[in-house]
């Protein structure tokens, strides 16, 4: 086997600068290249990149969202109002209602003790105040109400009271004297069919 000369006084050209070295001092890049040892480079660690497998997202067991049934939001004890006398007009006093102007709702006295055919729960009327028949307003057609209460003949529509009130027409009923609250405890207001929010799978 051949054997080589140490270098001891041997020049070597490096690849990289074109510089003279000593030759003892020059290394050997992973490219090829012989550089002097103040050149060296190693290699890129991109240029090998380490397998990354993918970060975990999907969750395994998963279903789409459901869609929460509408419900009846509740009223303040004797939340109705009635406006002026010969009027049919009827403020109700709901805070953070966050009911929807011109849409059609349904009102509903207090919970019955007992539910109807098929287990479906049933309600009383409100109760009767000022001329105005708790039937009347709780009639299966419901309402289309106007958001912001209703004072000096004309809708009031600040923030608070959008947010805060919201008026209706009653049909055939009219107020005897105004001014007047009433409906009694356990009101509501909501859609006009109500759903189980339970249903089976």
């Amino acid at each position: 086997m051949s054997k080589y000369a140490t270098g001891k006084y041997a020049k070597a050209i490096s690849d990289r600068s074109g510089l003279e070295f000593p030759y003892r001092e020059m290394v050997r890049e992973w490219n090829g290249s012989f550089v002097h040892v103040s050149e060296f480079e190693p290699k890129q660690p991109q240029l090998e990149p380490k397998p990354t497998s993918a970060d975990g997202i999907a969750l395994r067991h998963v279903r789409t969202a459901r869609t929460e049934n509408a419900v009846p939001y509740s009223i303040p004890e004797n939340g109705f109002e009635t406006y002026e006398s010969g009027s049919r007009i009827i403020n109700v006093t709901a805070p953070g209602h966050g009911l929807t102007n011109g849409t059609t709702y349904r009102f509903r006295g207090s919970p019955a003790l007992s539910t109807g055919g098929g287990g479906t729960f049933q309600y009383n009327n409100p109760a009767d105040f000022d001329g105005i028949t708790g039937a009347n307003i709780a009639k299966a057609a419901g309402y289309a109400i106007t958001t912001g209460q209703y004072k000096d003949g004309a809708r009031v529509t600040t923030d608070y009271s959008t947010a805060n009130f919201f008026h209706f027409t009653v049909d055939t009923d009219t107020a005897t004297i105004g001014g007047v609250k009433g409906g009694g405890p356990g009101c509501s207001v909501g859609p006009v069919t109500l759903s189980a929010w339970l249903k089976k799978l």
